[in-house]
């Protein structure tokens, strides 16, 4: 009988940058991240690397001395992987993968990973795939010599070890039939989206892992996989929500990321279409993350850059229940204590203050979900009556009725 063997994770380290324009605190948060995603992925992290240079060594990214201790480090503790911050130049890679002799991805590869897990659908392993072979085209030939040597892993999934007897020419005659296969689904989704009728359409978006999918099933009752790990959902999914006498279509869509690769942005068109073509954003924030005022700029500039950051908006602060924050009392000697902040409390911070409905919630607890109903409905309802004026008079009947 075969013992059943436990879940292995690849022993991994981090290797970041502290540059001019990313100072060292920026990169932390930024190895955070890094570090979240690799463990998303399947790895362990076993230590953090980091160097203050001016720029990236063109060459070997960090200094060669660095490398040499990098190398020193691995080979000492049977490291499998290292993972790189930022992109890689295909020469860079190169590089350095002929002095350390293991695999070597960057944060743009592990990204890919985590999709290439993540996809469930068809059309999601179609975007992913396309993603991939963009990302692998001016990488071939290093790829190959690297695939001969090290087969599966991080990195390493999706569009198969036939890599190795492809050429050039194969890959773009492959990147070009996705891309047809996209526009042939692209143009299916549109004409799903124009059959979902006079439905106003309600948008769920928001850095990754800020628990977006926990919110759409409170809100539809309904039963999205949702987890916490970054990219828990790829897929978009809609569902018709009724609050009040009042129906609406509720997207989930892809959680977004400081850096994400431009392939993925490319390839997952229609997935942003769905927020481009919303009337309503519901822009989701995890209030327990240190850095969630870097996550709401990361979040807006991607909403500008697909033409939809001036869309009516409600913001709304999660997890409201797992953050807590530092407080000394006037003796400097007293111990730091962690506290939570009331509701009453948040509704007169800063974040308040914003120009769109702001509401501060949980979705795990359920808290504050009814002011968060009503909230919503107020703004569907605003749409509603623009869209159709006429059925003005039916949501006045209705709420006396329910009045009574």
């Amino acid at each position: 009988m075969l013992e059943k063997k436990e879940a292995q994770y690849e022993k991994v380290v981090l290797v970041g940058l502290i540059t001019r324009e990313q100072p060292e605190e920026k990169l932390e948060e930024y190895m955070d991240e890094l570090e979240f995603l690799a463990y998303t992925a399947g790895a362990e992290v076993v230590m953090r690397f980091t160097q203050r240079m001016e720029k990236p060594d063109s060459k070997f990214f960090v200094g060669s001395g660095k490398l040499l201790e990098i190398k020193e480090f691995i080979d000492e503790h049977e490291i499998d992987t290292v993972i790189f911050d930022d992109e890689l130049t295909p020469s860079q890679l190169k590089n350095i993968e002929k002095v350390v002799e293991k695999k070597i991805i960057d944060r743009t590869q592990l990204i890919l990973d985590i999709f290439a897990q993540r996809a469930q659908t068809s059309y999601a392993r179609t975007q992913v795939e396309l993603a991939q072979y963009q990302y692998l085209l001016p990488r071939l030939t290093r790829m190959w010599t690297h695939l001969e040597r090290q087969r599966g892993g991080i990195g390493m999934r999706g569009p198969g070890e036939t890599e190795i007897e492809t050429d050039r020419r194969i890959i773009r005659d492959r990147i070009t039939l996705l891309k047809e296969k996209l526009k042939s689904i692209d143009k299916q989704m549109a004409t799903q989206r124009k059959n979902r009728g006079a439905l106003i359409r309600v948008a769920l978006v928001g850095y990754t892992n800020v628990g977006k999918s926990t919110l759409m099933n409170v809100l539809s009752k309904s039963d999205v996989f949702a987890e916490d790990k970054l990219f828990a959902t790829l897929d978009t999914t809609v569902r018709k929500v009724v609050i009040g006498n009042l129906p609406f279509l509720l997207t989930d869509t892809v959680g977004f990321i400081r850096k994400l690769p431009t392939q993925l942005v490319e390839s997952f068109k229609s997935t942003l279409d769905e927020v481009r073509e919303a009337d309503l954003l519901v822009h989701v924030v995890d209030i327990s993350h240190e850095s969630f005022k870097d996550h709401i700029d990361s979040v807006n500039q991607i909403l500008d850059e697909i033409e939809s950051k001036d869309k009516p908006t409600v913001l709304v602060f999660n997890k409201i229940d797992n953050f807590s924050y530092v407080k000394k009392d006037e003796d400097d000697l007293t111990e730091v204590r962690h506290e939570n902040i009331s509701l009453e409390e948040w509704k007169r911070t800063w974040m308040a203050k914003s120009e769109h409905p702001t509401l501060f919630i949980s979705a795990t607890e359920k808290e504050n979900m009814e002011d968060l109903r009503k909230t919503i409905y107020e703004e569907v309802k605003k749409l509603h009556v623009t869209r159709f004026p006429y059925n003005d008079f039916l949501f006045e009947y209705f709420e006396e009725e329910t009045e009574d």
